[in-house]
């Protein structure tokens, strides 16, 4: 008797807990139907797709790019500033900076920390944000767009800013420049969107900020030594026009990518990001051929980037036409500004970060409000030349603020950190180059003969028969 009442009762109760468990089941079940109802695959691909265009910027294409632009001695550490943009910048968007620039709005100036840690970011979409992708695939987009930008300013201060200070000024600048500043021109409530400043993929959040931060950065530290007095030139040309290459390529992601999804705006994005390239590069290496006499691969190169620099906030508004005048415009301003303006006013501004982020977009953040319509993009806004004088001046205003936010924040942030540490190298470091006095490595060292351990002098490998072999 026992035996059976024990049965029926566990029979019950096994009964009373599978009926809520089978509700629950069909309910995880229909949220995940809705899920996937509401997630377009194909918008989903192109942004992950997208997503690692714009990782292969920062690495290797930055890397390479400026890698080759600085002299052998340093061009170990001066790719590193780019791998370990990716390294610290991942981490610190995913515990909290994400959340500062696209969470929940807090007085039009920054998101709160609702997301913090990435809280809350899973695989349904964000309508406020792209309602047909994963709100993962949105973050993780974004993340690479929050890598790049510190490394863009590492071009300016390269061969001459400590490690530890570097890693330093990128955490910080991310979170207090870089956070804000993106929440306030893309971030739902943020003031300069409010306002109906555009920028469709980063000219002033990207360009602008690592571009004037750089300025900063390099009348902060100070010039290089011999700087006027002795040879500064590319050490590795081949190199330079890779990571050009591959920022061009990567650049589709950056800009089409922005579309959030694989419709038409992404495809005239693609379009225009291309034939602006194209243009600056023409013009660069004409008024380059003009100015010196002789066209250059190093000009050709850096044309395309500043091309590319030019058309990223108005990539989503403009048409074909017009981004080839955008182009050509960018290629001999961002000539003018490396070639006249760095030499006029000597400041030491060692790959062009400024010449090129900089002015080049500012020029592209101008021609936005010039060339915009809404033919294009029915959420942007016609421009000057479409009837509307209105939105050039809001971009002006996008401009100044985005001027003065990385003025201020980088002086302020470097100012900083020098109380705690050492923010340049010093002469004898200088010297024997960071590769070896900041990593203890050399680019060109058969390592296969040689110890990194075993040195003599100014970063000069041992080579008699006392070497031990490489671990």
């Amino acid at each position: 008797m026992k035996k059976w009442l024990m049965r029926t009762f566990l029979m019950a109760f096994a009964f009373m807990m599978t009926v809520p468990a089978l509700a629950w089941a069909e309910e995880a079940a229909e949220a995940v139907m809705e899920t996937a109802a509401a997630v377009d695959s194909g918008d989903t691909a192109w942004v992950l797709i997208s997503a690692a265009l714009v990782m292969l910027m920062t690495i290797p294409g930055l890397a390479f790019f400026y890698g080759g632009l600085s002299r052998k001695k340093n061009v170990l550490s001066t790719i590193m500033y780019s791998f370990f943009a990716m390294v610290l910048i991942s981490l610190q968007w995913s515990i909290g900076g994400y959340s500062l620039a696209f969470g929940p709005d807090v007085g039009h100036l920054i998101g709160n920390l609702d997301w913090i840690g990435l809280k809350g970011v899973g695989f349904a979409p964000n309508p406020d944000y792209a309602p047909t992708i994963p709100h993962q695939a949105f973050m993780i987009f974004q993340m690479m767009f929050a890598v790049i930008t510190p490394a863009l300013i590492s071009g300016a201060f390269a061969e001459r800013m400590r490690f530890p200070a570097f890693m330093a000024f990128i955490l910080l600048w991310a979170t207090f420049v870089y956070d804000p500043m993106a929440h306030w021109i893309w971030g739902v409530d943020g003031w300069l969107r409010n306002l109906g400043a555009l920028d469709f993929a980063g000219g002033t959040v990207v360009h602008i900020l690592s571009g004037v931060s750089g300025l900063v950065a390099c009348l902060v530290l100070g010039k290089r030594k011999g700087l006027g007095s002795e040879p500064m030139i590319p050490h590795n040309l081949p190199f330079t026009v890779l990571g050009a290459a591959l920022l061009w390529f990567g650049w589709f992601g950056f800009n089409a990518g922005s579309a959030l999804g694989a419709n038409g705006l992404a495809a005239s994005a693609f379009v225009v990001t291309h034939l602006a390239t194209a243009g600056a590069a023409l013009s660069w290496v004409i008024t380059e051929w003009i100015h010196r006499g002789k066209p250059t691969t190093l000009g050709a190169a850096s044309g395309a980037v500043a091309g590319l620099v030019a058309i990223t906030p108005a990539s989503g508004f403009v048409e074909p036409m017009p981004a080839i005048v955008i182009g050509l415009v960018a290629g001999i301003v961002c000539y003018g500004a490396v070639a006249v303006l760095k030499a006029k006013l000597r400041y030491d501004d060692a790959l062009d970060a400024f010449g090129v982020h900089g002015i080049g977009g500012t020029w592209g953040a101008i021609a936005t409000g010039l060339f915009a319509t809404t033919s294009v993009n029915e959420l942007g806004a016609n421009g000057l030349f479409y009837g509307n004088s209105a939105l050039l001046g809001k971009q002006f205003i996008a401009i100044g603020v985005s001027w003065v936010t990385a003025i201020v924040g980088t002086y302020v942030i470097l100012k900083v950190i020098s109380v705690f540490t050492k923010l340049s190298v010093t002469d004898e470091e200088q010297d024997t180059g960071l590769d070896f006095t900041m990593h203890g490595e050399d680019a060109y060292t058969d390592f296969a003969m040689a110890s990194p351990f075993d040195t003599v002098g100014a970063n000069v490998l041992k080579t008699t028969s006392e070497v031990k072999p490489a671990l």
